[in-house]
């Protein structure tokens, strides 16, 4: 590969993107803003959480066992890892969404932060930084949970860190870009309108195989992907659709950081 072909594939990338400077001082920042609102931070871990404890203590007993690909496991633990990369969704969305659009709108954070030598992929690349963190966060803390409960079925099961956080990293992105063409706080009823059906319809509470003839729009989730993902880590059960799963999510976050740090120069440096 010459350099020319190098330049020139450089062309496509958004200059915004590449003026990377200390985006690790934007996570310094925040981690030192919630150190004394760790309960907060921990907010939408809860609400998979409960649906887990529900399931684990009453629906799953109605419903017995599940058979995914050849491997049945118990319903709670069908439902675990789904929910369990819910959670790595949920920590990512919420910080790069009202959050951030509170800084950006409201705090007028960010004209401060470009005051300084930081750069708008900076500010970009360090919000999602952050929010991965909280991702990876809700994701440890629910790992745990869910082992303790006897959910774990393969060694594996190790390997949904690793998927969580990239899980975490294509939300956050694609959250964050979102936040950019948001006027108001009305707009984040979109948001809302938009979570819940990919918590619900991302084959996490049924195989893909009960959706019959609709089951191509359940894979058009980018959800599903991250739950396939974490599944698969969970029965130990590995295959050439697992590099597709993750490719997707690759380029969901390519895309997501690309236009997040692009739409951040346009609005700050106008």
């Amino acid at each position: 590969m010459t350099a020319a072909t190098i330049t020139s594939g450089l062309r496509i990338v958004p200059a915004a993107a590449l003026d990377l400077r200390r985006p690790q001082r934007m996570i310094e920042r925040s981690a030192m803003v919630n150190r004394r609102t760790w309960l907060i931070m921990f907010s939408g871990f809860f609400e998979p959480l409960f649906y887990l404890m529900s399931i684990r203590v009453g629906v799953g007993e109605l419903i017995g066992d599940v058979t995914v690909d050849g491997v049945t496991m118990d319903y709670a633990e069908f439902v675990a890892p789904a929910l369990l990369a819910a959670s790595a969704m949920n920590g990512a969305i919420y910080e790069t969404t009202m959050n951030v659009f509170f800084k950006l709108r409201y705090e007028r954070l960010y004209d401060t932060v470009l005051a300084t030598p930081m750069t708008p992929a900076d500010v970009a690349l360090g919000e999602i930084g952050w929010a991965v963190i909280r991702g990876g966060l809700y994701s440890v803390a629910f790992l745990v949970t869910m082992t303790a409960m006897g959910l774990a079925g393969s060694p594996w099961i190790i390997l949904a860190l690793p998927f969580s956080l990239l899980i975490a990293f294509a939300f956050a992105s694609t959250g964050m870009a979102i936040t950019t063409y948001m006027r108001s706080w009305v707009d984040f009823e979109y948001v809302t309108a938009a979570t819940l059906p990919l918590f619900l319809f991302s084959a996490t509470f049924y195989p893909v195989s009960s959706y019959g003839q609709w089951a191509w729009v359940v894979q058009l989730s980018p959800l599903y992907h991250g739950v396939a993902l974490v599944r698969s880590a969970n029965t130990g059960e590995f295959g050439w659709a697992t590099l597709g799963h993750i490719a997707v999510l690759l380029a969901m976050t390519v895309v997501g950081l690309l236009v997040a740090a692009k739409r951040i120069r346009t609005l700050l440096l106008k």
